[in-house]
């Protein structure tokens, strides 16, 4: 993997501050997340920590924060680094804090005149708000809004170490230049996960890649795109390697039958025939699961869909504080896509919620209408269901009967297999999670889709196969995504922008 010398240079002369020492880490009971993991982390090093859905990015972040406690092994991080990592949610028991005072408990000590620090931090994440914003109690603010809220809040601390779980979630195209431009200037260490290419290619100087199949991590130099260019190439040659190997095994197993059945001396030699084959089966390299995207899929819609699905006569937007209505006229039949635009906090998300209500002042969905729902929060998964349990729910919400073997050939698709489809939803990392919804869409044949920020979570691989079964679906959509990437590859008939 090459790299400029002069990030070289950066990388072997400055200290290790993070080093994993044969790392060992189970998740719950016989959950393998991590088998004798060895890798270091450098000061000024700028990482992207890249895996699978589910693989245990996360998990390594809270095992470096001191969260969680490795089974074996040893996690060294250098006395006297301070860490700051993003939170993905905002605790319950700090929604009634003002801004300045959900900022003051991302510090251990009192910090003096902190209203600069937090203009600062807030032009970072692109939410500069009205003179007032500090007094401002969390709970005011949208879902986006406390996600950059949660962003800001760990780069305020200035630590030594920032760890950033998916920081683009719920960022439009100027929070992202913002941020990235930010971590660009930033002189100190940065590990991210992330999904968005463009991002991270603009300021990683390499990749700690978690295998989800042999739950080791290989260490990469060089930038991302570099970095995923030479995977790819490397997992092509141990396909070819294994598909050879396979000529070679079956060769030998033949020749083995046939020298078998011939009897007497040549039966040594069938012996060491099958020997050969089965040196030959240990020199097969296992496919990483985790290099698969999901299948190409249909979202079939409702049955006889006839007429107006969805009008919106009026909707209303938060502006400064206030409630203000506006008139519309927007009405979707079958086969008509709706893109529903805005800045965070304008209300974009308290309108899908009316939307999907069914029945509201000014938005009226057409009685009978199956409504599919998929929410950034997640919130419309019952986390106490096994994945099993919620795809069964969607297939009778769906009209069908249980089909099981159409169940999990669907799921498969999703790359649902195995313990997954057994597994509570609230224990599944948040891709999964997003994977599951997808699934069930596909067996609740909506009439009506409604997708609030879709790409948030989900592995860059499958955003195109998702863009290619949302521009086919023949049912109505509403659509929020700050991603124009993806929004490009969906066909719009109609824009809503909040704001205009």
């Amino acid at each position: 993997m090459t790299m400029s010398k002069e990030v070289k240079e950066v990388g072997k002369n400055q200290e290790t501050i993070v080093r994993f020492d044969n790392v060992s880490f189970e998740w719950g009971v016989n959950k393998l997340i991590l088998d004798e993991v060895s890798f270091t982390v450098r000061r000024g090093m700028k990482f992207t920590l890249m895996g699978q859905n589910g693989a245990g990015k996360s998990t390594i972040f809270g095992l470096i924060s001191g969260l969680f406690n490795p089974e074996s092994g040893i996690i060294n991080v250098v006395k006297g680094v301070s860490i700051a990592s993003a939170k993905q949610v905002i605790p319950k028991d700090q929604l009634d804090c003002t801004v300045r005072e959900f900022f003051e408990k991302s510090f251990k000590h009192k910090v003096y005149d902190i209203d600069p620090k937090i203009d600062d931090v807030l032009e970072v994440v692109n939410l500069k708000g009205h003179t007032k914003v500090h007094d401002k109690k969390i709970r005011t603010f949208s879902g986006g809004q406390q996600a950059r809220l949660l962003l800001a809040s760990a780069l305020i601390q200035d630590p030594d170490l920032l760890l950033l779980d998916e920081p683009t979630n719920n960022l439009d195209k100027a929070g992202i230049a913002h941020l990235t431009k930010f971590l660009i200037d930033y002189k100190k260490t940065v590990l991210v996960i992330s999904h968005d290419a463009e991002f991270l290619n603009a300021f990683t100087q390499g990749v700690l890649y978690l295998d989800v199949y042999t739950k080791k991590i290989e260490q990469y130099v060089g930038n991302y795109f570099n970095v995923v260019k030479d995977i790819t190439a490397r997992v092509e040659k141990e396909n070819m390697k294994n598909a050879q190997l396979q000529k070679e095994i079956q060769a030998k197993k033949d020749q083995a039958n046939v020298f078998a059945y011939k009897g007497g001396r040549l039966r040594l030699v069938a012996k060491r025939m099958r020997e050969k084959a089965e040196e030959l089966e240990e020199e097969i390299v296992d496919v990483r699961k985790e290099d698969k995207s999901i299948r190409p899929f249909i979202i079939p819609s409702q049955p006889d869909l006839i007429g107006e699905i969805l009008h919106i006569s009026s909707f209303t937007t938060m502006k400064n504080g206030k409630i203000v209505k506006h008139k519309a006229k927007v009405s979707l039949n079958k086969n008509v896509h709706l893109l529903l635009q805005g800045p965070n906090g304008i209300g974009k998300t308290t309108l899908l919620e009316r939307l999907a209500s069914g029945h509201a002042d000014g938005e009226k969905v057409k009685e009978g209408i199956r409504i599919g729902y998929y929410r950034q929060d997640f919130s419309t998964l019952n986390f106490e269901d096994t994945v099993y349990q919620s795809l069964l729910s969607a297939m009778l919400a769906g009209g069908e009967k249980l089909d099981e073997e159409r169940m999990r050939s669907i799921s498969a698709g999703f790359l649902i297999t195995g313990e997954f489809i057994r597994t509570k939803i609230g224990s599944l990392s948040e891709g999964q999670k997003g994977l599951v919804a997808f699934a069930r869409l596909v067996l609740q044949k909506p009439g009506l889709l409604i997708l609030d920020e879709p790409t948030n979570h989900i592995n860059f691989r499958h955003l195109p196969v998702i863009a290619k079964a949302l521009d086919e679906y023949k049912g109505a959509i509403v659509l929020v995504s700050h991603v124009p990437e993806f929004v490009k590859q969906i066909r719009i008939d109609e824009v809503l922008d909040l704001e205009k």
